[in-house]
Protein backbone atom coordinates (compact mmCIF):
# COMPACT_ATOMS: atom_id res chain seq x y z
CA UNK A 1 0.00 0.00 0.00
CA UNK A 2 1.69 3.24 -0.75
CA UNK A 3 2.13 6.09 1.85
CA UNK A 4 0.62 9.18 1.68
CA UNK A 5 3.19 11.96 0.01
CA UNK A 6 3.31 13.43 3.97
CA UNK A 7 5.02 10.93 5.49
CA UNK A 8 8.81 11.39 6.89
CA UNK A 9 10.24 9.62 4.33
CA UNK A 10 8.67 11.92 1.36
CA UNK A 11 10.33 14.75 3.26
CA UNK A 12 13.67 13.49 3.76
CA UNK A 13 13.61 12.34 -0.29
CA UNK A 14 13.41 15.82 -0.93
CA UNK A 15 16.47 17.25 -2.75
CA UNK A 16 16.98 20.25 -1.29
CA UNK A 17 16.01 19.08 2.38
CA UNK A 18 18.44 15.98 2.56
CA UNK A 19 21.24 18.69 0.90
CA UNK A 20 20.43 20.64 4.22
CA UNK A 21 20.59 17.77 6.66
CA UNK A 22 24.08 16.33 4.86
CA UNK A 23 25.33 20.02 4.92
CA UNK A 24 24.48 20.40 8.78
CA UNK A 25 25.88 17.12 9.67
CA UNK A 26 29.25 18.36 7.72
CA UNK A 27 29.46 21.29 9.55
CA UNK A 28 28.64 19.48 13.11
CA UNK A 29 32.17 16.93 11.54
CA UNK A 30 33.60 20.46 10.83
CA UNK A 31 33.37 21.62 14.75
CA UNK A 32 34.02 18.22 16.06
CA UNK A 33 37.42 18.27 13.46
CA UNK A 34 37.97 21.71 14.67
CA UNK A 35 37.86 20.92 18.65
CA UNK A 36 39.52 17.37 18.26
CA UNK A 37 42.41 20.19 17.19
CA UNK A 38 42.48 22.30 19.65
CA UNK A 39 42.41 19.49 22.51
CA UNK A 40 45.44 18.25 20.61
CA UNK A 41 43.95 14.98 19.56
CA UNK A 42 45.57 15.29 15.88
CA UNK A 43 44.81 11.80 14.79
CA UNK A 44 40.56 12.21 15.03
CA UNK A 45 40.71 15.73 14.38
CA UNK A 46 42.49 14.55 11.07
CA UNK A 47 39.83 11.70 10.98
CA UNK A 48 36.86 14.19 10.79
CA UNK A 49 38.54 16.23 8.45
CA UNK A 50 38.70 13.36 5.78
CA UNK A 51 35.27 12.44 6.60
CA UNK A 52 34.32 15.94 5.94
CA UNK A 53 36.56 15.96 2.81
CA UNK A 54 34.63 12.63 1.60
CA UNK A 55 31.28 14.35 1.95
CA UNK A 56 32.01 17.64 0.11
CA UNK A 57 32.98 15.36 -3.25
CA UNK A 58 29.82 15.51 -5.22
CA UNK A 59 29.04 18.73 -4.06
CA UNK A 60 32.16 19.80 -5.36
CA UNK A 61 32.29 17.81 -8.48
CA UNK A 62 28.64 19.14 -9.79
CA UNK A 63 29.54 22.48 -8.65
CA UNK A 64 26.11 22.12 -6.43
CA UNK A 65 25.47 22.29 -3.35
CA UNK A 66 22.20 20.48 -3.44
CA UNK A 67 24.19 17.58 -4.69
CA UNK A 68 24.73 15.52 -1.63
CA UNK A 69 25.05 12.06 0.02
CA UNK A 70 22.43 10.56 1.70
CA UNK A 71 21.85 11.98 4.93
CA UNK A 72 21.77 8.98 6.49
CA UNK A 73 25.67 8.13 5.24
CA UNK A 74 26.78 11.28 7.10
CA UNK A 75 24.70 10.06 10.07
CA UNK A 76 26.46 7.03 10.42
CA UNK A 77 29.73 8.70 10.28
CA UNK A 78 29.02 11.42 12.57
CA UNK A 79 27.92 9.31 15.93
CA UNK A 80 30.58 7.03 16.40
CA UNK A 81 32.86 10.59 15.39
CA UNK A 82 31.08 12.21 18.24
CA UNK A 83 31.35 9.24 20.59
CA UNK A 84 34.95 8.72 20.28
CA UNK A 85 35.36 12.57 21.00
CA UNK A 86 33.11 12.38 23.83
CA UNK A 87 34.04 8.57 24.92
CA UNK A 88 30.54 8.30 26.06
CA UNK A 89 28.71 4.68 27.55
CA UNK A 90 26.96 4.19 23.74
CA UNK A 91 30.07 4.44 21.85
CA UNK A 92 33.45 3.40 23.50
CA UNK A 93 36.61 4.50 22.30
CA UNK A 94 37.18 1.28 20.14
CA UNK A 95 33.94 0.42 18.97
CA UNK A 96 33.52 4.12 17.26
CA UNK A 97 36.79 3.31 15.88
CA UNK A 98 34.97 0.14 14.18
CA UNK A 99 32.25 2.27 13.73
CA UNK A 100 33.98 5.20 12.21
CA UNK A 101 35.92 2.98 9.46
CA UNK A 102 32.76 1.24 8.56
CA UNK A 103 31.63 4.57 8.06
CA UNK A 104 34.52 5.52 5.84
CA UNK A 105 33.92 2.57 3.53
CA UNK A 106 30.45 3.15 2.68
CA UNK A 107 30.45 6.67 2.11
CA UNK A 108 33.43 5.50 -0.83
CA UNK A 109 30.65 2.63 -1.42
CA UNK A 110 27.59 4.96 -1.81
CA UNK A 111 29.10 7.56 -3.57
CA UNK A 112 30.62 4.96 -6.46
CA UNK A 113 26.47 3.68 -6.48
CA UNK A 114 25.39 7.16 -6.61
CA UNK A 115 27.39 9.76 -8.55
CA UNK A 116 29.13 7.10 -11.18
CA UNK A 117 28.87 4.44 -13.43
CA UNK A 118 29.97 1.48 -11.22
CA UNK A 119 27.91 -1.20 -11.14
CA UNK A 120 28.15 -4.19 -8.05
CA UNK A 121 26.71 -7.25 -7.62
CA UNK A 122 24.99 -7.76 -4.56
CA UNK A 123 28.28 -9.83 -3.30
CA UNK A 124 31.32 -7.46 -4.85
CA UNK A 125 28.84 -4.83 -3.04
CA UNK A 126 29.17 -6.57 0.38
CA UNK A 127 32.74 -7.90 -0.08
CA UNK A 128 33.70 -4.14 -1.35
CA UNK A 129 32.83 -2.43 1.79
CA UNK A 130 34.20 -5.50 3.81
CA UNK A 131 37.46 -5.10 2.17
CA UNK A 132 37.36 -1.36 2.07
CA UNK A 133 36.99 -1.36 6.05
CA UNK A 134 39.87 -3.48 5.93
CA UNK A 135 42.22 -1.76 4.09
CA UNK A 136 41.32 1.37 6.19
CA UNK A 137 42.15 -0.16 9.06
CA UNK A 138 45.78 -0.89 8.48
CA UNK A 139 46.29 2.76 6.79
CA UNK A 140 44.57 3.61 10.35
CA UNK A 141 47.25 1.40 11.86
CA UNK A 142 50.27 3.11 9.88
CA UNK A 143 49.23 6.60 10.79
CA UNK A 144 48.67 4.87 14.32
CA UNK A 145 51.90 3.82 14.74
CA UNK A 146 54.18 7.04 13.01
CA UNK A 147 51.48 8.81 16.01
CA UNK A 148 53.07 6.59 18.53
CA UNK A 149 57.17 6.75 16.87
CA UNK A 150 56.62 10.67 16.44
CA UNK A 151 54.42 12.42 18.48
CA UNK A 152 55.50 10.30 21.88
CA UNK A 153 51.37 8.48 22.27
CA UNK A 154 50.34 5.02 23.06
CA UNK A 155 48.04 3.87 20.44
CA UNK A 156 49.15 0.96 19.58
CA UNK A 157 49.67 -1.40 22.51
CA UNK A 158 50.60 -4.85 21.33
CA UNK A 159 50.69 -6.75 18.35
CA UNK A 160 47.73 -9.28 19.54
CA UNK A 161 45.25 -6.78 20.09
CA UNK A 162 45.93 -5.19 16.40
CA UNK A 163 44.88 -8.86 15.16
CA UNK A 164 41.43 -8.43 17.30
CA UNK A 165 41.36 -5.06 15.56
CA UNK A 166 41.28 -6.81 12.27
CA UNK A 167 39.03 -9.03 13.80
CA UNK A 168 36.32 -6.74 15.12
CA UNK A 169 36.85 -4.28 11.55
CA UNK A 170 36.30 -7.77 9.38
CA UNK A 171 32.98 -8.11 11.25
CA UNK A 172 31.53 -4.50 11.26
CA UNK A 173 32.47 -4.12 7.73
CA UNK A 174 30.34 -6.88 7.12
CA UNK A 175 27.48 -5.68 9.05
CA UNK A 176 28.18 -2.21 7.02
CA UNK A 177 28.56 -4.09 3.71
CA UNK A 178 24.79 -5.70 4.62
CA UNK A 179 23.36 -2.28 5.39
CA UNK A 180 24.89 -1.09 2.33
CA UNK A 181 23.33 -3.88 0.00
CA UNK A 182 20.08 -3.84 2.17
CA UNK A 183 19.51 -0.29 2.56
CA UNK A 184 21.49 2.11 0.07
CA UNK A 185 20.90 -0.25 -2.88
CA UNK A 186 17.37 -1.43 -2.62
CA UNK A 187 15.08 0.30 -0.15
CA UNK A 188 16.81 4.25 0.16
CA UNK A 189 15.76 5.78 -3.23
CA UNK A 190 18.64 8.18 -3.86
CA UNK A 191 17.55 9.70 -7.02
CA UNK A 192 14.39 12.38 -5.89
CA UNK A 193 17.75 13.44 -3.63
CA UNK A 194 19.70 14.71 -6.77
CA UNK A 195 19.21 17.50 -9.21
CA UNK A 196 18.16 16.51 -12.32
CA UNK A 197 21.28 15.00 -14.61
CA UNK A 198 23.20 13.99 -11.72
CA UNK A 199 24.02 10.58 -11.53
CA UNK A 200 22.10 9.41 -14.60
CA UNK A 201 24.15 6.24 -14.57
CA UNK A 202 22.44 4.82 -11.62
Amino acid sequence: MSRPAGTLDRIVEDERINAGLGWALVAFLSLVAVASFLLGNLLWAGFAAFVVALALIPAAANRDWSVMLPWEVLALAAFPILGRTLSTMVATSRVATYLSVAALALIVAVELHAFTSVRMTAWFAVLFVVVATIATVGAWSVVQWLSDVYLGTAFLHSEHRLMWDFVAATVVGGVAGVLFEWYFRRVARVAPRLPDGVGDGR
